[in-house]
């Protein structure tokens, strides 16, 4: 890679609510599907780092778990990890649905953001289910609460306005160096993003009938002879019911849910997969520190 004479680097948080599109955006950004993304909320569990590199710039995209006010110990910790990626950082993208009024759960991060000393970017998502006179209004609504340092209207899905985003990050970062190698778009290991991808099939095919008492663990994986990779993976739910609906009749559901894990999973791996999943009962896991560790919810 040939740099540009002054390479310029640093670290971004990108925070929001549940589900207005910080998942969407990065993954648009990155141009690989790293970051779950579902129109569930609290889909984004642990901060996955995600890196963005050209000739000019390293730009190392914290992506958060939704802030908003826990309601058990898996919640605590996902917040938690929202609040500490904005310590150390160049810049804050507050991520909200143009589409959604400004709530108190808007106005929630927006305390949290009082106590930052870096610049913070309004990023207005999903404009383009949204007629002009309502973006504006969107923006007077924010403007009134906060002072950002700019305002970017986008559409992460449509990859609408994203350069906008890289330039106004490339304006604020400090010159410094390449963090991570040209080709890494990710710190977290494999396993991690497999388990991420099968929860994010889970999600998005047992809609409401399953919330998030669910978790997926990746017990083993292995080359075998003959070139395909060997997957086993668990999934963890509350209840008796849970695993009922997430196994379907006669073992539908879940070999649908496997089906479409695998296409992604051969995708990242870049070779063929076999996923052997697994259903199993772990009554009030969210509440428990052990299991919670077990999962990867602890650093």
């Amino acid at each position: 890679m040939n740099k540009a004479n002054t390479f310029k680097s640093g670290f971004v948080a990108v925070v929001g609510r549940p589900n207005v599109g910080k998942s969407t955006l990065i993954n648009a950004l990155i141009g690989d599907k790293i970051v779950i993304v579902s129109d569930k909320a609290q889909t984004t569990r642990n901060r996955i780092i995600c890196v963005y590199t050209d000739e000019e710039k390293q730009i190392v995209f914290m992506d958060t778990p939704g802030i908003h006010k826990p309601k058990h110990k898996l919640g605590e910790f996902m917040v938690d990890a929202a609040i500490e990626s904005l310590k150390e950082i160049e810049a804050v993208l507050f991520v909200v649905a143009g589409n959604e009024k400004r709530g108190p759960g808007d106005n929630f991060i927006l305390e949290q953001l009082k106590k930052v000393k870096v610049p913070v970017f309004l990023v207005i998502n999903k404009i383009d289910t949204l007629e002009r006179e309502d973006i504006l209004k969107t923006i007077v609504t924010y403007q009134e609460a906060y002072p950002f340092a700019g305002i970017i209207p986008i559409s992460a899905k449509e990859k609408d306005n994203l350069d906008e985003v890289l330039k106004v990050l490339t304006e604020v970062l400090p010159e410094g160096p390449q963090y991570f190698p040209e080709d890494m778009i990710t710190d977290q290991p494999e396993r991690l993003i497999i388990a991420d991808i099968v929860r994010e099939k889970i999600l998005l095919k047992t809609r409401d009938e399953v919330p998030h008492a669910i978790a997926v663990d990746v017990d083993e994986m292995k080359t075998r002879d003959d070139g395909m990779t060997y997957v086993r993976a668990t999934i963890y739910c509350e209840r008796d019911s849970q695993k009922g609906i997430i196994i379907g009749k006669r073992g539908a559901m879940l070999r649908e849910i496997g089906g479409e894990a695998r296409a992604d999973i051969e995708r990242l791996l870049a070779t063929k997969v076999y996923l052997d999943l697994w259903v199993k009962v772990k009554k009030d896991w969210r509440n428990k520190s052990g299991m919670l560790s077990e999962l990867g919810y602890k650093e």
